[in-house]
Formats: structure tokens, C-alpha cells, sequence
């Protein structure tokens, strides 16, 4: 019988042996931590977390975790949207608990919360403010479950804001980034514990949002990530994980994943220990070690790091999208195709209203409806200018110029041949004479 773990901690507890816990591991749900950069309900995720609920049963019950927005007033309309997110993207049903805020952390809905999320196997929590959800989170039951459910059976995906608080040590990402306050550490949940992983987790890793200033490392930048790496000791790894990224982490199987559009990076010491891309999979023992000769991500199928292209189903961001369909719209009016350019207006509509579901969006969806609206502009002046070739509307008569002048010529009425091929010229018909023929074209006046 295993000994009682009860009472001790997630760092403790992974000693234990996971196959005397709750029976063999083909009787209990299987034990993954998945850690997303960003992109947790975007359409980029999709696939991921419909892997991850294709490994438990139909019956298992699936949460969403709102204490980490459960501070802004619209935390009803985030819940509602990451609801019909799974439901209408993943095809899966998404239950909201608490709590949201430290009223129901005591409340007499506590218990009942407390009780849905240990009957859960797929616990998600993502956007909002990493401070706010730690100070909800630490020493409540909250943790104790999450903690239980990696050692006995269940997937927990920690997201963006939530994902910050993996780790032992935690940053408080909003009071440096926009009040100002002294780069520092706070203390994190420390579930990686279960893992063997003394990390602190930054998510947002490769963010560009700032233009011309530095957003990287969670919108940390260079400066400030250098300052909190030198209060780091020597064993804890910093753990990147890009954005519309996962890091999965498969207890059971000792194995880390990563899927999405990015990578994830592991840092020790302020110096790049490992880069894991997309589509790679490592020991899961190699994310708290530096380079090895055996340290190499194994890839599925051809997938080259140095030459990574992307798959043919890899997912676009909205950004991406964007930039596709106005190229499309851009081809199409060059070949005077207004089948395709409606075709590529539609795409970006669709595109749109999939990710209008993400309620972590800032102002991108906004500027994709502008460039809808400018496209639709486009294709209206298009239309009233004429979309068709004009070669190919005057051909049957540029056809009739040409027998004519022909003919003139063959009788050797020279002059009146020349006279109606400069009357043609002055009407934007050129005609020019070659050994093979008299051919023609249009001129630009």
C-alpha cells in the first residue's frame, strides 16, 4: 500500500511511485501538465486540446478555472466565450468554477466548487492577471487538488496568465510592466514540483507587440529578464513557451511535446540552455539539464530545425491570415478575377468571426475589420471601373482593323492603310507589322 501523501507537499509527493497511487496506469486518467504560451482559445489550439480530451474518457468532466479574470467586469463574457469556444471549435462541453474572487474563496460555494474541481479530469485556466489568480490560489484547496489530480490522474493546462504560476517562482508581470515596480520574483504554485522541474514559467516568450520597444519574455523585455535571472539560484530553470505554443508535459511517459507555431526555450545561469521547435519531443529529465550529446529533440516525420518549413496543416495566426487573404484579393485583381477576390474576402470574413471566440485578443481583430472593409472598398472601385480585360472586349473589332488594313494593303492602297492605322493608334490600338503578321495591342492612353 503506498504511504499516505495527504498532508505533503507536490515536491514531496513525485517520489512516490505514480502505480501504486490509484491502481495500474491503464485504470486511471493519465497525468499531463500542458503549459500554453498563448493562443489558449484561439484557433491555433484547437488541435491541442482536442488531443489532450481524446485521451480521456467520454465521461470525463472538463472545468474552466475563472479566478485568473475573475477580478474584471466582464469576467461573465470571458466565461461565456471560452464556453461556446469549446463547445462550437473543440466539440467539447466546458463547465466555469471559481472562485473569482476572494469572497468565494470562503463562501459557502466553496466546497461545491472545491468538489467540481476534483471530479474533473481536464482543468483550464488562461487569461487574466497572474498576481491577482496567485493570491486566490496559494494555500486554499485550489492547489491541493491540482496536485493530486498530477499524482493520481488528470490534465491540468495552465495558460498565458495562469501559466505563470506553474513554477516555483512566479512574475508579477503587471506591477513590472505597467505600474513600474523593480523586476522581483513572487511565489509561484510550484506544481512543476511534480514534474522534477525547479522552473519559473514565461509564457508570451517571443511577444512583438511593442514595435519599437522590447515585449519579449512576457512583455519583460531583455533588460528586465537579465535582472530577474540574476536572482535566480543556480538549479531553477526559466521555462519559455512561445506564443499560440505548447509545452506538454506527459508525466507517465517522462516526455515533454511541443506542438503550435512556436518553440519553447529553457534558460539556467541568464544563458539559453536548450530550444525546443514545434513538433519536437524530449525526455521531460533534459527540460532541467544543460546540453548533452543525447539532447537532441526528436522530430515526427522530416522536420529539419535549421530549415523548419511549415507543415501544409500548421495553423495561421489571425495576423498571418490576414496577410494571406490580401495577398489572395491582391492576385485576384491583378488577373482581373472577381470570383477569387469576393473569395478572399470571405476567407478573412470566416477567419474573423473563428477568432472573434478568443477573448484574449487585444486590438488585432480590430485591425483584420479594417482591412476587411478596405478590401471590400477595393473591390467596389474595381467593379465600377471594370474588372474585365479591355484586350479582350476590343479583339472581335482590333480583328476586323487588322483583315481591313490587310486587305488595303493587298489591293496597294497604301495611303488609306496607313491612314486607318494612325486613326487606330490615336485610339489606343496599336498595330505593329512583324514577318509573321500584323498584331495588336492596347496602349495605356
Amino acid at each position: 500500500m503506498a504511504q499516505d501523501t495527504t498532508n505533503r507537499g507536490p515536491a514531496e509527493a513525485c517520489d512516490d511511485d505514480p502505480s501504486q497511487v490509484q491502481g495500474p496506469l491503464v485504470d486511471r486518467l493519465p497525468r499531463i501538465v500542458a503549459i500554453m504560451g498563448s493562443g489558449e482559445t484561439a484557433p491555433t489550439m484547437v488541435r491541442t486540446h482536442q488531443q489532450l480530451l481524446a485521451r480521456l474518457p467520454a465521461s470525463a468532466r472538463a472545468v474552466l478555472v475563472e479566478t485568473p479574470y475573475g477580478f474584471q467586469e466582464n469576467a461573465g463574457e470571458i466565461s461565456q466565450r471560452t464556453t461556446d469556444y469549446f463547445r462550437r471549435n473543440v466539440g467539447r462541453t466546458i463547465t466555469p468554477v471559481g472562485p473569482r474572487t476572494p469572497a468565494d474563496t470562503d463562501g459557502p460555494d466553496a466546497a461545491a466548487q472545491t468538489a467540481r474541481l476534483q471530479d474533473a479530469g481536464y482543468i483550464f485556466a488562461g487569461p487574466g492577471s497572474p498576481t491577482y489568480a496567485l493570491e486566490q490560489w496559494r494555500d486554499s484547496a485550489f492547489v491541493d487538488v491540482l496536485a493530486g489530480k498530477l499524482r493520481t490522474g488528470g490534465i491540468v493546462i495552465f495558460a498565458s496568465a495562469a501559466a505563470v504560476g506553474l513554477g516555483r517562482v512566479a512574475v508579477p508581470v503587471y506591477e513590472i510592466y505597467k505600474v513600474g515596480r523593480p523586476p522581483r520574483w513572487v511565489p509561484g504554485l510550484d506544481l512543476l514540483a511534480v514534474a522534477g522541474l525547479d522552473a519559473a514559467v514565461i509564457p508570451h516568450f517571443d511577444n512583438a507587440e511593442g514595435g519599437t520597444h522590447d515585449t519579449r519574455f512576457c512583455y519583460l523585455g531583455a533588460r528586465r529578464l537579465d535582472v530577474l535571472e540574476q536572482q535566480l539560484g543556480a538549479d531553477t530553470v526559466v521555462i519559455g513557451v512561445d506564443e499560440h505554443t505548447a509545452l506538454i508535459l506527459d508525466l507517465d511517459a517522462q516526455k515533454a511535446v511541443v506542438q503550435g507555431r512556436g518553440g519553447v526555450t529553457v534558460r539556467r545561469n541568464r544563458q539559453q540552455v536548450r530550444q525546443v521547435p514545434a513538433g519536437s519531443e524530449i525526455p521531460l529529465a533534459l527540460l532541467s539539464r544543460g546540453p548533452t550529446a543525447s539532447a537532441a529533440p526528436r522530430h515526427s516525420g522530416k522536420l529539419s530545425v535549421a530549415n523548419e518549413e511549415p507543415s501544409a496543416d500548421k495553423a495561421f495566426t489571425l495576423s498571418e491570415h490576414v496577410q494571406q487573404c490580401t495577398g489572395a484579393f491582391d492576385a485576384a485583381l491583378r488577373a482581373r478575377d472577381a470570383s477569387a477576390a469576393g473569395r478572399a474576402i470571405l476567407e478573412l470574413e470566416a477567419t474573423i468571426a473563428a477568432w472573434s471566440a478568443d477573448p484574449t485578443q487585444t486590438d488585432e481583430a480590430d485591425r483584420a475589420r479594417s482591412v476587411l472593409r478596405g478590401l471590400i472598398t477595393r473591390l467596389g472601385d474595381a467593379a465600377a471601373s471594370g474588372l474585365a480585360d479591355p484586350a479582350e472586349r476590343i479583339a472581335p473589332l482590333a480583328e476586323v482593323v487588322v483583315r481591313t488594313r490587310a486587305a488595303l494593303r493587298q489591293r496597294r492602297e497604301f495611303d488609306v492603310a496607313d491612314a486607318l492605322r494612325d486613326q487606330a493608334a490615336d485610339a489606343g490600338l496599336e498595330l505593329r507589322d512583324t514577318p509573321d503578321g500584323t498584331t495588336w495591342h492596347l496602349t495605356d492612353g
